[in-house]
């Protein structure tokens, strides 16, 4: 019974912990949905791969979210047709590429402020990377969960409508529509009820508020209750699983980063506060060790992997976890034996 208590204390505070974070995450979410004019956002999007990928790891100094909230801001990027490259990299980058964390680093690591350099150079680089990888896959629909993608689809309907209804009558469109006092609405989007507030005609505060406190409570009813089952499969791994098994692998330079990148994917600690759960291995594992778990657990950990779920497909997730993985383990062993 004392381990099942701990396992239901663990599984609190991970919930309390990441909540306020996911809440953040869907606001902005919500925010991009109804204020962001998508067709001008992409349009401003570098055409590069490589380029879009850097783009979008950087745009997570403007987000101050962990790895909780970033999932849903990059889940409306690709329902508003962001590259994906753009979205993954954000969705890596910006639980560390982001103020709140770079300062919590320091405060952590003031002692060894190169920790805080190669921390963030070394997210920016990965993010980077897997998003270049992932971008070779032109149609973004084939790596999201089927309502995802129905969605997506649809979005893509919508804005070519409106793009045709720029130069044509709404009547000689073809399709079926329901015809309002004030504009027509393709019957698709009705039918699967997806909000568009960025190309609707009606800009006042009390459509715009009314579509953003909509979308926050759809948004916090799918992806809380995926945070709660990964919260609650972190805690009982934390439980049933002697932590002593991992730790007893950081013995050598190679095996101390493989220890440390799976306690930061066991643990699922929020970025914000992980620099101080690490400080507390840095007199018995390598500062290789120390950057390892760092850098790959705001990335892939069991709580944000469930969150991923709601967006991506498991075999893109599994792809995802081995790239980020292998890359996170070269830069720690290359940090080890070269700087």
């Amino acid at each position: 019974m004392s381990q099942l208590h701990n396992a239901f204390t663990l599984f609190v505070s991970l919930l309390v912990e990441a909540m306020p974070f996911l809440l953040l995450g869907v606001i902005l979410s919500s925010v991009l949905l109804v204020c962001v004019d998508e067709r001008q956002l992409i349009q401003r999007l570098p055409k590069n791969p490589v380029l879009g990928a850097f783009m979008g790891s950087c745009i997570g100094f403007l987000f101050p979210v962990c790895e909780c909230g970033n999932v849903p801001v990059a889940r409306r990027f690709m329902l508003q047709g962001i590259p994906t490259s753009v979205a993954v990299g954000f969705l890596l980058s910006a639980p560390t590429l982001n103020p709140v964390v770079i300062w919590s680093t320091w405060i952590a690591f003031r002692g060894q402020p190169e920790i805080v350099l190669y921390r963030v150079l070394g997210s920016l680089a990965i993010a980077t990377i897997v998003g270049t990888v992932f971008s070779v896959e032109s149609d973004p629909k084939k790596l999201l969960q089927p309502k995802l993608a129905q969605r997506l689809k649809f979005v893509q309907q919508v804005n070519e409508n409106q793009a045709q209804a720029a130069n044509t009558s709404p009547l000689l469109q073809s399709g079926t529509f329901f015809l309002g006092a004030q504009q027509t609405v393709p019957l698709e989007t009705v039918a699967t009820q997806m909000p568009a507030p960025a190309a609707t005609q009606d800009r006042s505060f009390k459509t715009l508020f009314g579509a953003l406190v909509n979308n926050i409570s759809v948004e916090l009813r799918e992806l809380g209750a995926v945070l709660i089952f990964g919260s609650a499969i972190a805690a009982l791994i934390q439980v049933f699983v002697p932590r002593e098994v991992v730790l007893s692998l950081g013995q050598g330079t190679i095996t101390s980063i493989v220890a440390m990148m799976l306690l930061a994917a066991i643990v699922s600690i929020c970025s914000t506060v992980d620099s101080f759960f690490a400080l507390s291995f840095a007199s018995t594992f390598t500062t290789g060790s120390l950057l390892a778990f760092l850098i790959f657990g705001p990335m892939i950990d069991i709580k944000a992997v469930g969150l991923m779920l709601s967006i991506f497909k498991p075999r893109f997730i599994l792809y995802f976890f081995l790239l980020a993985g292998q890359l996170t383990f070269l830069f720690a062993l290359g940090y080890s034996y070269f700087l």
